[in-house]
């Protein structure tokens, strides 16, 4: 990185540069934990990574882009899906946004717990640690309230972390996994993967084994989430849409990379979705002759994980801010601290990530609580996008005249095939998160199915009842927050 490009994060001002949120986005959505789950299948996960870069993340980009700067005032998703379709919605999906975040973090602090355990060289020792509830609940409780001090020094705070966490914690590791892969299979080494043009084409034989793989579309969520950031990037309306293409492509390079050096180096039957990437480094470390590199990234990999839970609990929060200081919350959750950070809300997302996170104890294995966490999370994200995209189209047809300084075209037509692809999209990924997968053992698929539908009723339940009972002095007036477009008086 340059001397000028070096400045990613902040400029003297505060504001954010287009590479610092670049960086944001990128740390936001790359997590490496994912990959695993779609190195099972092998050559056909490129297929799946392009069709849901195709169907989903460039949809979710350019939306996120023309809403982003059509309606730049405070609130992102809140705002957009409020703009559209009044208050009760656009709680509800900043709501779920919120939640989503705390059902989220314990799955990803999970990966950083075995990235931790496998600093041990000892491959036995590490998986067998890896594999104790205590340890991996201890991990994630930590990092996680560590991650949530980092947040509550503001945007300053971690926007630098994202500078200096994201090129640690996810380009070199990705860079390395990547170059010592194509040395060992340079060197000749036979790949575990089948490399046959036919293997491109997915298996779609049975609905259970393709859950997984429809769960790529959530590997691509976040890069909307920093929206709420708009007005502290120079120049949004140039810089915000560039941000987000440079983001997107990022990602997808990283991803489909990454997943075919995993499934080259490690058998299938041999892929665990919480260890499987540390494995694929020791195999290419020890067959390079430096075992004790994977030690090393091991540590640069847990780094990655705080990186990327920081970003999750600021982004989210300040939105949630918004929508309380709009008049939906109780005064209590108004409150921030000299950083600007919002403090109650943080520190309630601190107390339900630990309560969320003992599930971990109370399930039958750490994979099968990684699954139901991370499809409960899945199901709540997946909402908000198809919020998000019925909110495009709705806003070009109720405020057509909405200055959009970046618009899907001059007339309604590439809207409506963008957005519309978000939509199918995300209803498939919906529907299919429901269903239980063949590759993990959960338990009764009864049972699994059923805490899934619970648990969502109830996180839908809750902003309703919230929003049906809000009281008058909620309502501060904030001055830093701006009426909707329909709350404000008509002219004439």
């Amino acid at each position: 990185m340059s001397a000028s490009s070096g400045r990613a994060a902040t400029k003297a001002s505060g504001t954010i540069t287009v590479f610092g949120l670049a960086l944001l986005n990128i740390t936001a959505v790359v997590s490496l934990n994912d990959l695993p789950s779609e190195a099972e299948y092998g050559l056909s996960s490129v297929t799946y990574f392009l069709f849901a870069a195709v169907f989903f993340l460039v949809p979710v980009s350019l939306v996120a882009a023309e809403l982003a700067t059509g309606w730049p005032e405070k609130g992102g998703v809140f705002r957009w899906v409020g703009e559209a379709f009044r208050g009760r919605l656009g709680f509800m999906a900043m709501f779920l946004l919120w939640v989503q975040v705390c059902v989220f973090v314990p799955t990803s602090l999970t990966f950083g717990a075995v990235a931790l355990a496998y600093i041990n060289p000892d491959e036995s020792e590490a998986q067998s640690l890896a594999g104790t509830p205590a340890f991996v609940l201890g991990v994630v409780l930590v990092v996680f309230w560590i991650a949530l001090l980092v947040a509550l020094r503001g945007t300053g705070g971690y926007a630098t972390m994202a500078k200096w966490g994201g090129v640690v914690g996810v380009f070199v590791p990705i860079t390395v996994l990547v170059g010592f892969a194509v040395a060992y299979a340079v060197a000749g080494n036979v790949p575990e993967m089948d490399v046959a043009w036919g293997e491109l084409l997915p298996d779609f034989a049975g609905l259970s084994t393709v859950v997984l793989a429809a769960s790529i579309f959530l590997m691509y969520a976040g890069m909307e989430m920093n929206a709420v950031h708009v007005k502290e990037v120079d120049n949004p309306t140039r810089n915000y849409p560039i941000a987000i293409f440079l983001s997107a492509i990022v990602t997808v390079l990283v991803f489909v990379l990454g997943a075919l050096a995993i499934a080259w180096i490690v058998p299938r039957r041999d892929i665990n979705l919480t260890e499987a990437i540390l494995v694929t480094y020791i195999d290419v470390f020890r067959w390079a002759g430096i075992p004790w590199a994977s030690s090393v990234l091991a540590v640069m990999l847990a780094v990655g994980v705080l990186v990327n839970v920081t970003t999750w609990a600021a982004g989210p929060s300040t939105g949630l801010l918004a929508v309380a200081r709009a008049g939906y919350l109780p005064r209590a959750f108004h409150r921030t601290n000299r950083h600007g950070a919002a403090v109650t809300i943080m520190v309630l997302q601190g107390c339900i990530v630990t309560l969320v996170s003992i599930l971990f104890v109370l399930l039958p294995s750490v994979q099968s609580a990684y699954q139901i966490l991370n499809q409960l999370a899945n199901i709540l994200y997946l909402t908000v996008y198809l919020l998000m995209f019925t909110s495009v189209i709705r806003l070009r047809y109720t405020q057509r005249d909405r200055p959009r300084p970046f618009r899907l075209g001059r007339s309604n037509t590439l809207v409506w095939v963008v957005a519309g692809a978000g939509l199918l999209a995300s209803s498939l990924a919906y529907v299919l998160s429901f269903v239980p997968p063949d590759q993990i053992n959960v338990g009764s698929p009864g049972l699994y199915v059923g805490i899934l539908v619970a648990a969502t009723l109830v996180m839908y339940a809750l902003p309703n009842l919230v929003y049906q009972f809000r009281a008058p002095s909620w309502d501060t007036a904030d001055p830093d927050f701006e009426p909707f477009t329909w709350e404000r008086p008509r002219a004439g």
